[in-house]
């Protein structure tokens, strides 16, 4: 970098309590680790109350007061969760402009919306340029509203550098914004040495790993677990079901039900990245059983663990799975596809550990830390 002015990063994603319930505020802090390699960093990012500290050596986090909710359960269109949205976009919008002080280089927003309108305008008024990297919600949700679609158009077209997480999200993006946006994955730092293998004879474990909602597919995995019948559970050592949100009564009694019937399922909570990290590296197969998806966390942490899937074919999933082996990807996304699905993986599938490894590198947190700083040295 020939330019050593600190990096502000402003996001809604930062880890506030570690308990593994913010799977991409685990992807920013270590994505921020790694820039702090080479540039000072000081993070925007959500808190119990409006206060700086200081997260290592060159990193200085600003909290702006956000509530116990994640972000993304807020809607503005309920009466009752507009006090609180009105309360994060002015704390967040003065913690951005705290942030930058009088001696900031540049601005990286994760995500789109709010943080990019917040880089914007902060930028705007302190002479800097700014970034912003696109999440799917962004594009798929905020974008679907004529109002915020507008204000994401404008964050695109006055930023430096656009990125989006997904191969389709960064052309749906395109196509709101009109300026062209570059495809970077965003993972964790979860690396290992020498991967534990994975069985190749069964009985194997499957773990679903990740917030039970509907767009996550929970309950068309456990559909689909109705439908497996004894000979496939001979081939099942345990499911174990991580994770926790709205359709936790759900998962309790349908977890329930399939124990009563003998099934070996395990209903778990949200795990930390350590505990994630252990339990996917003791899996056999990772379930991704999405009904709307890009590139989810999850299955860059299977890759890089050396772990295959079994996914649904939605978003941008069956781009990368394509042509390797390195899991199951099932016709259709609904229950008796992805029990079809995992009779196949149950019973035969072939996994390549070299087509885990090139998926790995598309992964690499340290590749892309420094493609962020090469296009800010060379903007």
């Amino acid at each position: 970098m020939t330019d050593i002015r600190p990096l502000v990063v402003v996001t809604s994603s930062f880890p506030i309590r570690s308990d593994g319930s913010e799977a991409a505020g685990s992807f920013v802090a270590d994505f921020v680790a790694e820039l702090a390699k080479e540039i000072p960093v000081r993070v925007v990012a959500p808190g119990t109350a409006t206060a700086s500290e200081r997260w290592s050596e060159r990193v200085t986090v600003f909290r702006y007061a956000a509530p116990a909710r994640p972000l993304s359960t807020l809607k503005a269109w309920n009466p009752l969760d507009m006090p609180s949205i009105l309360r994060v976009l002015r704390s967040g919008s003065a913690a951005t402009r705290a942030a930058l002080g009088d001696d900031a280089g540049h601005v990286l927003a994760l995500w789109g919306l709010p943080c990019g309108e917040w880089a914007r305008r902060a930028a705007v008024v302190r002479g800097v340029g700014y970034s912003v990297w696109l999440l799917g919600s962004d594009v798929w949700t905020l974008g679907r509203l004529p109002l915020l679609r507008s204000i994401l158009r404008r964050v695109m077209r006055q930023a430096r550098h656009v990125y989006a997480d997904g191969y389709l999200l960064a052309d749906e993006a395109t196509r709101i914004g009109g300026v062209p946006i570059d495809f970077l994955p965003s993972t964790r730092s979860v690396e290992r040495l020498a991967p534990l293998p994975t069985r190749s004879t069964p009985p194997f474990r499957l773990l679903f790993l990740g917030r039970w909602h509907p767009n996550k597919g929970v309950d068309l995995l456990l559909d689909a677990l109705e439908i497996l019948d004894d000979a496939d559970f001979v081939r099942i050592e345990s499911i174990a079901i991580e994770g926790g949100g709205p359709l936790e009564p759900i998962v309790r009694e349908r977890v329930e039900r399939l124990r009563g019937r003998g099934r070996p399922v395990f209903m778990g909570t949200f795990l930390s990245k350590s505990e994630a990290k252990r339990a996917i590296e003791m899996a056999d197969w990772v379930l991704i059983p999405s009904r709307i998806e890009s590139i989810p966390i999850v299955f860059s942490d299977a890759m890089k663990l050396r772990r295959p899937v079994i996914a649904t074919p939605v978003g941008d999933l069956p781009r990368p799975m394509n042509g390797r082996a390195c899991g199951v990807v099932c016709s259709r996304a609904d229950a008796p596809a992805f029990a079809a699905g995992l009779r196949i993986a149950l019973h035969d599938t072939r996994v390549d550990e070299a087509d885990l490894s090139s998926l790995a590198a598309i992964f690499s947190l340290d590749a892309i830390a420094g493609r962020i700083l090469r296009d800010l040295d060379g903007q």
